[in-house]
């Protein structure tokens, strides 16, 4: 079973399958914004959907801390604009 955690003191969100990190979506934290700088899943998990589950659990975090979500990463732009889109 895939599961996503964050992990707030490494500034990223993390997918395991069971306990093998298969994931990570990587932020950096400048004053309120969380920049998203990187998205990968291993390529044998590719196509499962979770990048965009990694990329919405730093999305979701960030409003709990009160941070704005930008994006360096092409993945997690697309994601973010998906997100504002169906607001």
């Amino acid at each position: 079973m895939i599961s996503i955690i964050f992990i707030s003191k490494e500034n990223r969100a993390v997918s395991y399958d069971n306990n093998i990190e298969i994931g990570e979506c990587v932020f950096k934290e400048l004053e309120n914004i969380w920049n998203i700088i990187h998205t990968g899943v291993d390529r044998k998990y590719q196509g499962q959907g979770i990048a965009k589950r990694l990329v919405k659990c730093v999305i979701e975090n960030s409003k709990e801390c009160n941070k704005k979500v930008i994006a360096e990463c092409s993945y997690a732009k697309k994601i973010l604009e998906t997100e504002i889109e169906s607001k």
